[in-house]
């Protein structure tokens, strides 16, 4: 089955009063990039989702992003006014009574003082902060699978029209594939009629005549520096292979060997343009060549 890495997928859930939302997007990327964005105090969270999103996504750049609403008061912040008492007493008494008091009128040295005690140990709490966190690691876990489920969907969807187009490159291949093996043959005759033509050409003017030996070595040589036969094989072969990975039984992800046999396709129509010194058979590979590069863009898109 080929799906595309593009996709999207959302659920929400009420945990404790609070909304608690989760998306998942994909985008394409050679591997498996996952990018976690939670709530502050929520980061225990990451890991368990990143790992639980890569069992399900085995290719893509994909970005999880949990958010929690309505409901914030339960994991909110508190000052513990005693504790930050405490903390003001003890400055007071430790700085002189004129500099106390200079300290206190002046506005933004106040704001810094304040600023200093929040950050001391105590003063800031989050009473519910730990029961909340318990109650949304299992909702936000579910709503991860939920999110995965349609963002899969819609992967699958994307997919029906990747594979199509590449079948549609596929045939194409095939077509010209079928064209270049059945005038495969006929260049080495063509070769033969040329050489002879233009070997008794020359030699009628000394009134000689080839030996029928030395064309025939000449004719060997030829065929065998442009025989294609074996890339054509191969070539035929890995478009066989294709057709079985865009296959609906084909259960696994097929976009890394998609590009990987894409890249030996190229190879082998590489070799064939090399090899052969036919005009019309270099026109036909520079179709297929064109067909199987839009092959290589498609397996970039495919999971």
């Amino acid at each position: 089955m080929i799906r595309s890495m593009t996709g999207f997928g959302t659920a929400q859930t009420k945990v404790g009063g609070a909304t608690v939302s989760l998306e998942v997007r994909s985008v394409n990327n050679r591997h498996f990039k996952c990018t976690v964005r939670v709530p502050e105090g929520m980061e225990s969270l990451e890991a368990e989702l990143e790992s639980r999103c890569s069992r399900r996504l085995g290719r893509g750049s994909v970005t999880i992003s949990l958010r929690v609403t309505e409901g914030e008061a339960a994991v909110a912040a508190r000052i513990d006014a005693d504790r930050l008492g405490q903390y003001m007493g003890q400055l007071m008494q430790a700085l002189p009574d004129t500099r106390a008091r200079a300290m206190m009128d002046d506005a933004g040295a106040r704001a810094s003082v304040i600023a200093s005690l929040l950050a001391l140990p105590g003063v800031v709490v989050s009473d519910g902060g730990a029961s909340f966190l318990h109650a949304v690691q299992p909702a936000a876990l579910a709503l991860l699978d939920e999110a995965c489920d349609r963002l899969l969907a819609m992967r699958t969807t994307e997919g029906v029209a990747l594979r199509d187009h590449v079948r549609a490159c596929a045939t194409t291949l095939g077509d010209r594939l079928a064209t270049v093996r059945a005038r495969a043959p006929k260049v080495v005759a063509a070769y033969q009629e040329r050489l002879r033509q233009r070997i008794n050409a020359l030699l009628a003017e000394v009134g000689a005549a080839v030996e029928p030996s030395d064309l025939l070595r000449e004719v060997a040589i030829f065929a065998e520096r442009s025989d294609i036969a074996e890339e054509v094989e191969r070539l035929a072969a890995h478009l066989a292979q294709l057709d079985a990975l865009l296959a609906d039984s084909n259960p696994e992800p097929v976009g890394r060997t998609l590009d990987f046999l894409a890249q030996e396709m190229l190879r082998e129509a590489n070799t064939i343009a090399s090899k052969s010194a036919d005009a019309e058979i270099s026109r036909h590979v520079v179709e297929m060549k064109t067909a199987i590069d839009r092959i290589k863009e498609q397996a970039q898109n495919a999971e």
